[in-house]
């Protein structure tokens, strides 16, 4: 049985990180799970535990600065956040922890961070990118724009609420970055062809910031064992969206990368 602790806290260059830690039978590898842009620990739900579970394998769920419990943000981000994320952050953060080699399973911008991280030459065990993003597109903005919109004239706010200490500064945080004219020309593409873990790549038809463009562009570049699971009847959130299908393609691609 999995069992998920109360939440910590790990000091991140300088800033506190909330963290929690769900146990599994097996010590290893760990499976590290980076949200998206507007996320947080708890609006994984029950998710995280629901793949340590079926694998076995322990599990470190944790919300970046400006997200969750974690240090509200006190200046904007640049456009390289993503970069800063994969490159200074997270490797500070796997290291204060004790995690070597883990699978890191990713969600939009989470799953951009974790695609740098491994373009980067860090070692993993497996990747999931769900909904990743590798370049902007116009559909990427077109749905950032009507976020905002939706933020100003509807009960976001208060939904956002629920699950971060200032959604005000965790919103804008994410949304004026995306739409800085100098985002239009983001792309991390260049890290792709590093990538040689087993990676799994999981995009919805009907994703309202992203198009099948970008795990096409995964599954051509990187240089490591692919699997592309394209899903109908699905927006941003697979794992939300289509559950049932999504849990048993990471549970699967999880219990095969443990075996190496």
């Amino acid at each position: 049985m999995s069992a998920s602790s109360p939440s910590a806290f790990v000091s991140v260059r300088g800033r506190n990180l909330e963290y929690q830690r769900i146990a599994a039978a097996a010590a290893s590898p760990t499976l590290v799970f980076l949200h998206e842009g507007l996320g947080s620990i708890s609006q994984w739900r029950d998710f995280p535990a629901r793949i340590v579970e079926a694998t076995g394998l322990p599990a470190i769920v944790y919300a970046r600065y400006g997200h969750g419990q974690s240090d509200v943000l006190q200046q904007a981000h640049g456009v390289d956040f993503m970069h800063r994320e994969a490159l200074e952050s997270l490797p500070e953060l796997l290291r204060a922890l004790g995690i070597e080699r883990p699978i890191l399973i990713g969600h939009s911008d989470g799953a951009s961070i974790a695609l740098i991280y491994a373009g980067a030459g860090h070692p993993l065990q497996g990747l999931v990118a769900m909904a990743p993003h590798v370049f902007v597109e116009d559909i990427s903005i077109e749905g950032i724009v009507a976020a905002k919109r939706a933020f100003e004239t509807t009960e976001l706010p208060q939904k956002l609420a629920r699950h971060h200490r200032d959604p005000v500064k965790t919103f804008f945080g994410w949304n004026d970055v995306w739409l800085a004219p100098a985002f239009r020309s983001w792309n991390i593409e260049s890290f792709l062809p590093a990538i040689k873990c087993p990676l799994l790549a999981i995009q919805g038809q009907d994703d309202e910031y992203g198009s099948m463009a970008q795990v096409d562009a995964i599954a051509r570049q990187v240089s490591g064992p692919v699997e592309v699971l394209k899903l109908e009847d699905c927006g941003h959130s697979p794992h939300l969206d289509q559950p049932q299908i999504v849990a048993k393609a990471i549970m699967e691609f999880v219990k095969r990368c443990a075996r190496k």
